[in-house]
């Protein structure tokens, strides 16, 4: 149903973002294969505070996500506390799979209402080349015993039932738990249900990368994306944008998931990448009291969610009517939209499910659908399938490139958004001035 307007706004004013940073993103086993998903949120966060004249002392939480868990590690937020020298800072961890980042916003600007903190460093981080490759369920099961054996008998006994078969690794594979089947098929389930057509997702994954070459170009992301150190050697700059995207290249490209009839390809999907992301918040009133200029407010925000077994990707459209009225504005008053690429495949079923009377109707259970995205205002700094994404950073990659447009066009609102697994859907309204 459709919901009231809901300021976000408490004692202390508005919840500010003062400041943004990232790694560059970096395709899986290239230039940060060696560094781990602590190292890389170690170096962005100290280089953030760094920049801006931020004293570790003064913050007062540390939220960070990931969707890659380090087996040893998985308290991300208290490891990179830790790795930072911030041992006193209060920190957590979360993860929502691709809007990670995005819920670490959220709970940083929860924080900042309720007072229980005025400074937070909110973001995410994954090294997808960090992956461990799992073993099988009776290999596991038998290590398992054989350690906690009392007897060597015993521990021969819990291993002898294995097989060869059984030692093999088995492949990771991003897939839904409750479904089985990856997004990659999902998303060409929806291209199928909703008539995308092959011409489509390439127009969008070639705009993407021409939009992301072209900021580059003009030297936007300078100020936002900082050097990785991978020991004596900088990284400079994301690796995965195609500088010269040809159209006609898209074409060539061989279906993934549906080899005879798919339309969905390794050019029109977000690849493996690893990076990081991170932004600081503060009150309104503690901003003002240190004489900094945010970037932008978040205005509103809501996560929603559906069944994965049909239309796992069209979780913005769940989310973004009600980020929309909470705000008190329409896709109309918007100056920009960012809607995180999964797929291409997905940001074209997105843009027919907020158009649709029916989905209005029969999914979001209003009257009329959610309106018209102007295309001229979407992802005009390209996407992930550009720039890749790392799952627990995209986000906040994309909260942040957004503040930093719209002040660029002299301020205004935006949506920022984006699916996430297990049919999730997070949506942002933003402002700046």
């Amino acid at each position: 149903m459709p919901s009231e307007r809901l300021e976000l706004k408490g004692r202390n004013g508005r919840v500010a973002i003062v400041a943004g940073l990232r790694t560059p993103f970096a395709r899986v086993c290239t230039h940060f294969r060696d560094l781990n998903a602590i190292e890389l949120g170690r170096m962005l966060v100290n280089e953030l505070l760094a920049r801006n004249d931020v004293a570790k002392d003064q913050v007062r939480q540390l939220i960070f996500g990931m969707t890659i868990m380090i087996p040893e590690a998985p308290f991300i937020g208290r490891e990179i506390a830790l790795a930072c020298g911030m041992p006193d800072v209060d920190a957590y961890s979360v993860t929502r799979a691709c809007a990670t980042s995005f819920q670490t916003a959220a709970s940083a600007a929860e924080s900042i209402l309720a007072g229980h903190a005025d400074i937070v460093v909110a973001g995410g981080v994954d090294s997808t080349s960090g992956v461990r490759i799992p073993t099988s369920a009776k290999f596991s099961a038998a290590l398992r015993d054989a350690n906690f054996a009392k007897t060597p008998r015993e521990k021969l006994k819990a291993l002898s039932r294995l097989r060869p078969k059984d030692v093999l690794p088995t492949a990771p594979s991003i897939a839904e738990y409750s479904t089985g089947r990856t997004m990659g098929q999902s998303a060409e389930d929806m291209a199928k249900k909703w008539g995308v057509t092959r011409e489509e997702q390439d127009d969008i994954a070639h705009a993407s990368h021409s939009n992301a070459a072209r900021a580059w170009s003009e030297g936007k992301l300078a100020g936002e994306v900082m050097p990785a150190f991978v020991g004596a050697r900088p990284v400079h700059e994301d690796n995965l944008v195609r500088r010269d995207s040809e159209r006609t290249g898209y074409a060539r490209l061989k279906p993934v998931y549906d080899k005879r009839f798919g339309t969905v390809t390794a050019g029109n999907a977000s690849p493996l990448t690893d990076g990081a992301a991170a932004m600081i918040l503060m009150s309104e009133a503690r901003a003002k009291a240190l004489g900094r200029r945010p970037l932008g407010y978040i205005r509103s925000y809501h996560f929603a969610a559906k069944t994965p077994k049909d239309d796992l990707l069209m979780g913005p459209v769940l989310a973004a009517p009600v980020a929309l009225e909470r705000a008190g504005v329409t896709l109309k008053d918007l100056a920009l939209v960012d809607m995180h690429e999964a797929f291409a495949a997905q940001i074209a079923c997105n843009l027919k499910g907020l158009e649709s009377a029916q989905y209005a109707r029969e999914v979001l259970n209003r009257s009329r659908p959610v309106g018209e995205v102007d295309r001229t205002r979407l992802n005009v700094l390209g996407g992930s399938i550009a720039y890749g994404h790392p799952f627990g950073a995209t986000g906040a990659r994309i909260i942040v490139q957004t503040l930093n447009e719209l002040r660029r066009r002299g301020g205004g609102l935006a949506l920022a958004s984006a699916c996430a697994a297990g049919g999730i859907g997070a949506a942002m309204v933003l402002e700046s001035e």
